[in-house]
């Protein structure tokens, strides 16, 4: 039998912390991050020319990192420039190191 997990049943940090580390289960989206924080803002085409995924593979990645909180995304019509949130990205950091600090 498969049980359903409520996430409404934890605290509001845990969810958080959980939802920040899916996002970084990739090796791509690792790159990607690495990607922004080396060079501030992009577009998903810049980061295409500098890894070794398709441009649907980076914008599906990118959707997720997006989704998750730690990307931003600036309208600029037709285009969508990405950056590194950096206020979510403080608040992963703290997350992570009262995590480990922690346990």
């Amino acid at each position: 039998m498969a049980y359903i997990t409520k996430t409404e049943e934890y605290p509001a940090r845990q969810v958080k912390v959980a939802q920040f580390a899916k996002a970084l289960s990739h090796p791509a989206r690792i790159a990607i991050i690495e990607h922004l924080h080396q060079y501030g803002e992009c577009f998903c085409g810049d980061i295409v020319d500098e890894l070794p995924l398709a441009q649907a593979s980076v914008s599906q990645h990118l959707k997720e990192l997006k989704d998750a909180g730690l990307v931003e995304a600036i309208e600029m019509p037709p285009k969508v420039k990405y950056r590194v949130h950096r206020e979510n990205w403080k608040i992963a950091k703290d997350y992570f190191c009262h995590f480990f600090d922690e346990n």
